[in-house]
């Protein structure tokens, strides 16, 4: 099979945590699929990373930026079979995509087409009022409030349908729910 960076069709709802790291996007993209007793796709990034780090003690390069965007879509694609009513997505290929300008001042021009033509049915954009934790592959504390305006900037400016969650752990599950919850009502009665 050819690789590809873009989505499969999929009858289920969409949605992907975004926003800057330390922000609650893997825990809220657990608590998310407990809740709709369904699959979450994970970060590829991070087990990527961490295993490159355990075994090199190197960090993140340019040339990692490929496999990682291939990985997480891989991986996405066979969740999103996996799925009942919704795939919580804990990152997608915008961010791949965001985080490859932040870092290396351009996109590879697969990742920036598949980033802007896959699609979500919504974006949690994960706000910066969780404290920041260290591990391996964290390394903007100080950054914060700049990355979290360059994450919106990047939803604006693609004009990708979007919600801040801010507060607690129940906070921003109760309103991701909702925002589900309306999602998954509209298919269904479009499939009536």
């Amino acid at each position: 099979m050819e690789k590809t960076l873009r989505q499969q069709p999929s009858a289920v709802v969409k949605v992907a945590l975004f926003g800057p790291e330390s922000t609650g996007k893997t825990t809220l993209s657990e608590h998310l699929a407990r809740y709709y007793n369904s699959v979450w796709c994970p970060e590829y990034a991070r087990e990527y990373l961490q295993k490159k780090w355990n075994n090199e003690r190197k960090v993140c390069e340019e040339k990692d930026m490929l496999p990682i965007a291939y990985g997480q879509i891989e991986t996405e694609n066979e969740l999103a079979q996996k799925a009942t009513d919704v795939l919580i997505c804990d990152t997608d290929l915008l961010e791949t995509m965001v985080y490859y300008e932040l870092y290396y001042k351009n996109c590879d021009p697969l990742i920036k087409e598949a980033a802007l033509s896959n699609s979500y049915d919504m974006y949690f954009l994960t706000y910066i009022d969780v404290p920041w934790e260290y591990d391996d592959l964290r390394d903007r504390p100080d950054q914060r409030e700049e990355l979290f305006e360059l994450f919106k900037n990047t939803l604006d400016r693609y004009n990708k349908p979007y919600i801040i969650l801010k507060g607690d752990k129940k906070q921003r599950l109760a309103a991701a729910t909702q925002v589900i919850d309306e999602l998954v009502a509209k298919i269904k009665k479009k499939g009536n």
